[in-house]
């Protein structure tokens, strides 16, 4: 759309134009316009006119960046390409999260391995300080050799994790069982690289080797369509898809396929660890 035609004769066409601009100025900034670098220094850097980022970690230091802006609630995208070859001891992020104490955080995380061993996929979901609810995938493709877009919606409803838009995970909200959800709080985006040798790979057994430092992955295509906390953007989020989306009878069949053959972990499954019983969510969602 040109701006020329943000400019219309008809006031009811005009509102309805300028509306469509601001949601195109939410959705797709640059990392200039929706970032801030967070700790690194020039570890993360910033290019091609503000529409790629990356991060990188050495045995000083890592480096990660946050959005400008908090949400409460909204569809947040990112393509992705993570560090290639001995990735071991290495994490790189994509999650959103509250501050403070009792804290929400939804969580993709990519835990590095030696090299031709799979990543693995972290995902975990806590609400007012409390997560464990953590589920482990490996990928069904190489996430080293070219992007991928991972993907957070979070309504009032559940949240769902897509993976190229295919669903690997959905959260649903269960309060009415007593199980929190994170739906008050507004969350910034954040993403960073970081070492975490101590527990990150098989166990922690496998420490980085920082002789093939630096380690670099490379973000691109951040999309936030979600309403700004504090700002009157209800209007241009009207109708928006995410507001209500949900997993229809394709997306169950994709999310089954995807937990019955990639599936690592789930915290539903595990008996030893909650003794006193599984808890109350895993009994109610098989997609959890």
């Amino acid at each position: 759309m040109g701006h020329s035609s943000c400019y219309s004769n008809s006031k009811a066409c005009a509102v309805a134009l300028i509306i469509s601009c601001l949601i195109v100025a939410a959705s797709a900034g640059s990392f200039y316009d929706e970032m801030d670098i967070t700790f690194g220094g020039e570890r993360a850097k910033i290019s091609n006119g503000g529409q790629d980022l990356s991060l990188s970690l050495d045995q000083y230091s890592g480096s990660g960046f946050q959005s400008k802006h908090e949400y409460l609630f909204g569809r947040f995208d990112v393509q992705l390409k993570l560090v290639p070859g001995n990735s071991a001891g290495t994490v790189t992020t994509f999650y959103l999260s509250s501050q403070g104490a009792g804290h929400d955080e939804i969580d993709f995380e990519f835990l590095g391995n030696t090299t031709g061993s799979p990543y693995t996929i972290h995902t975990n979901v806590y609400s007012q300080g409390k997560g464990d609810k953590e589920q482990q995938f490996h990928l069904w493709f190489d996430p080293t050799a070219a992007f991928h877009t991972y993907t957070i919606v979070w309504n009032s409803q559940r949240i769902i994790f897509l993976i190229d838009n295919i669903p690997v995970r959905v959260f649903n909200n269960h309060e009415a069982a007593g199980v929190p959800f994170p739906k008050s709080q507004p969350m910034r985006v954040y993403a960073s690289l970081w070492n975490a040798d101590d527990w990150a790979t098989q166990g922690g057994r496998v420490k980085t080797d920082w002789t093939k430092a630096p380690f670099t992955a490379y973000y691109r295509k951040f999309n936030a369509n979600a309403n700004k906390f504090g700002k009157s953007t209800t209007s241009e989020n009207d109708n928006q898809a995410w507001q209500a989306q949900g997993i229809d009878a394709a997306g169950r069949n994709r999310i089954r396929w995807v937990q019955s053959k990639h599936m690592i972990y789930n915290y539903c499954n595990d008996h030893k660890r909650f003794t006193n019983g599984l808890p109350a969510e895993c009994k109610r969602s098989r997609f959890l």
